[in-house]
């Protein structure tokens, strides 16, 4: 038995996004939203495609994007690559949700929070506060006091490789999800303690291979290259990256010498030229010349001729 990896987005949106999966769904967001005592009980999966409300903005898809029953709005994306400004998507998506529930004329009280949820096969936040934190939410809070000012829109982030719990020790249903996530496409069977759970049993055979048509195998296929691909090209980039920071960094180490290897040969060439004024000023006072005239050819100050006369009378 072989499945879908469920990290690429042909595969998630199968699982997850077909007319077939709302109990699933409903499973799935239960365990990882923070619901506290108000569970999801029905939802509405719907047209993923984001309009834009003005003429001109970027159009958008996310993975999957239901309406809960209590008229709130889930949109939830599955992202295997880092891409540049990842945070910016994530915010952009999710203000997109909530501006374009209104028409020309509606009132402010009709639009309904918005819940981001973004799954990625990436560390997001690799913060020491939140290194173990496989889920976190946000919120906006008031800075000093973190007071909070609104939930109408809340991004929720679910970090794959944080997640390091083996079959063995899956206790929770949020557990078996993200093991489900993040494990299901190497596996070779359904695990026996994910087969209890009937949510998850029907979203491995959703997954499962050998119900897939050809043409859906093909996707699968394409998207799994297309990402080998965009990965292979993210890592030469960062090669890249990393070998440019290098040679600035050799360049900066080899200036910082070259000028400390200068000011080394500068303070030794003054000794020596200070060593060198010193012994003619010393041969001039031994042949009794004028304290004046050696202090016009050597340019130092009477007073060290002084004190050089008088060391020179001490060792006689």
């Amino acid at each position: 038995m072989q499945f879908l990896d469920v990290r690429t987005d042909f595969a998630f949106k199968k699982v997850f996004g077909s007319p077939h999966s709302k109990d699933l769904l409903i499973d799935f967001l239960n365990a990882i939203l923070d619901v506290g005592d108000s569970p999801i009980v029905d939802l509405t999966i719907v047209d993923p495609y984001l309009v834009p409300a003005v003429t001109g903005l970027k159009n958008t898809f996310v993975d999957v994007k239901a309406q809960l029953q209590d008229g709130r709005h889930v949109i939830i994306e599955m992202q295997v690559l880092n891409l540049d400004a990842m945070e910016k998507r994530v915010l952009y998506n999710a203000a997109k949700a909530y501006s374009t529930q209104l028409q020309k004329g509606h009132s402010y009280n009709l639009l309904m929070p918005v819940i981001a949820l973004t799954i990625t096969d990436f560390v997001m936040f690799p913060e020491p506060e939140l290194k173990d934190a496989v889920i976190t939410y946000f919120t906006l809070l008031e800075k000093q006091h973190f007071l909070t000012y609104s939930e109408e829109i809340e991004l929720v982030f679910v970090e794959l490789p944080k997640f390091t719990k083996p079959l063995a020790q899956l206790e929770t249903l949020t557990d078996k999800w993200i093991y489900f996530l993040k494990h299901a496409g190497g596996l070779e069977g359904i695990p026996p303690n994910l087969a209890l759970e009937s949510n998850i049993q029907q979203a491995f055979q959703i997954a499962n291979v050998a119900g897939l048509t050809k043409a859906e195998l093909e996707v699968q296929e394409r998207k799994l290259h297309w990402l080998g691909v965009q990965q292979e090209l993210k890592e030469q980039a960062e090669a890249a990256v990393l070998r440019a920071e290098q040679a600035e960094h050799q360049l900066r180490m080899a200036k910082q010498e070259a000028q400390q290897a200068a000011q080394q040969a500068a303070q030794q060439a003054a000794q020596q030229a200070a060593q060198t004024t010193v012994q003619i000023a010393k041969q001039l006072l031994q042949a009794h010349a004028d304290l004046t005239l050696i202090q016009q050819v050597t340019g130092l100050e009477l007073e060290e001729i002084k004190r050089l006369k008088r060391s020179l009378t001490t060792e006689k």
